[in-house]
């Protein structure tokens, strides 16, 4: 079923335990990371960015995407989530993952995203608070969950970028939460966008710590998000390294300081970089496996764009000749049935050790089957 951000984060925090959000960006990882969370009876938080939208709209130089681009994508991702969550009863929130502006967030709440997030971290103080509010006005009337953000991570995530960080201060969050009404806040305490969090980086438990204590004080009913927290894999960055890859310091937050963290109040973990280097490693592996491939018609460009791009592990820097593939799904003959399988693969290797890791295992039943009219009439009770 599909449901507001809200209830899963709702179960989590009751039950103390972390829930996992995966960037999606093709219908293969939808479908897998579905099937893989399904598996696992865990809830599913599945996320597009907002670039991802302009690229599963068909625009695969998506940082140059437009409005309408990011319309027919966000559609794509829904109808996709749609398809395949009617084989599973587990709960499944559909996220749109750092909009950028009023106008993005609401081409995804009109494509049937059942939460957004909008990021006015870049902004002064007054204006990120006055955008987020204005999207949590446009969004709890139809049901619909808000994630802000409060704080700058360093790093870079498609169009998201900051040489340096400026950590979140507690009493401007609990100001933060106040005056915009938001369900969820990220904060910056040390995390990072990108494949390189620094090596043996130690985050600062103290912040979630002090904001969640402020909220319990000033009782405030909402949640702490960590984004820039993929955990890198060292032994898929090594895979790689031995089938050719160029990459330097690839380096992520270890699970240990995730699974603390969750203890102390984070209730939301961004995660996108573990799975474009699972995905990445497996096609590199499957035209050794399956040579042939390599002169294929049909993906056989994907090799060509692999061995001419060795620093990239992004899967979407691969894809363009099987863009319709991406965004619809399916397979138009033989030749895509490893591909799909090795993407597939690749997305469930990633996330299935963090749903353990972060304890969602198992809680699908732990989370409140809220439709998005339900939720809107909670909202509106609640004047929020």
């Amino acid at each position: 079923m599909l449901v507001p951000m809200r209830v899963i984060l709702e179960a989590a925090d009751k039950g103390r335990y972390g829930q996992a959000a995966f960037n999606v960006n093709a219908v293969a990882q939808i479908k897998a990371a579905i099937e893989i969370h399904d598996v696992f009876r865990s809830p599913a938080i599945l996320q597009g960015a907002d670039l991802a939208n302009g690229f599963m709209g068909g625009c695969y130089n998506f940082l140059e995407s437009t409005i309408e681009d990011k319309k027919k994508g966000a559609k794509n991702i829904v109808n996709a989530i749609r398809k395949y969550s009617e084989k599973t009863d587990i709960p499944i929130a559909i996220h749109l993952d750092h909009g950028k502006d009023y106008e993005s967030v609401v081409a995804a709440i009109e494509a049937g995203y059942t939460s957004v997030m909008i990021d006015g971290s870049s902004l002064p103080y007054d204006e990120n608070v006055e955008l987020t509010r204005e999207i949590v006005k446009y969004a709890h009337p139809r049901g619909v969950s808000v994630e802000g953000e409060l704080g700058i991570l360093a790093g870079v995530e498609d169009d998201v970028s900051s040489v340096t960080s400026t950590y979140t201060h507690p009493m401007s969050a609990i100001d933060f939460f106040k005056k915009t009404k938001v369900d969820a806040l990220a904060i910056s305490y040390g995390t990072k966008h990108g494949a390189n969090k620094g090596k043996d980086t130690v985050i600062r438990k103290q912040i979630p710590i002090a904001i969640k204590e402020c909220m319990m004080h000033e009782g405030i009913e909402g949640f702490l998000v960590s984004h820039g927290s993929s955990t890198v894999p060292q032994y898929i960055v090594k895979d790689l390294l031995t089938l050719g890859s160029q990459l330097k310091d690839m380096h992520g937050i270890s699970a240990d300081q995730l699974q603390e963290v969750i203890s102390f109040g984070i209730n939301k973990i961004n995660v996108d970089t573990d799975i474009r280097l699972a995905v990445t490693r497996n096609l590199k592996e499957m035209f050794i496996k399956n040579p042939d491939l390599k002169n294929s018609d049909h993906v056989g460009d994907i090799y060509n764009s692999l061995e001419s791009n060795k620093s990239a592990f992004d899967p979407r820097a691969f894809f363009k000749s099987i863009m319709d593939e991406v965004m619809y799904g399916g397979a138009k003959n033989e030749d895509f049935v490893p591909l799909v399988e090795a993407i597939e693969s690749g997305v469930k290797e990633a996330i299935g050790p963090l749903l353990v890791k972060f304890g969602s295992l198992g809680k699908a039943g732990l989370v409140e089957q809220v439709s998005l009219e339900e939720m809107a009439e909670r909202y509106k009770k609640a004047g929020i």
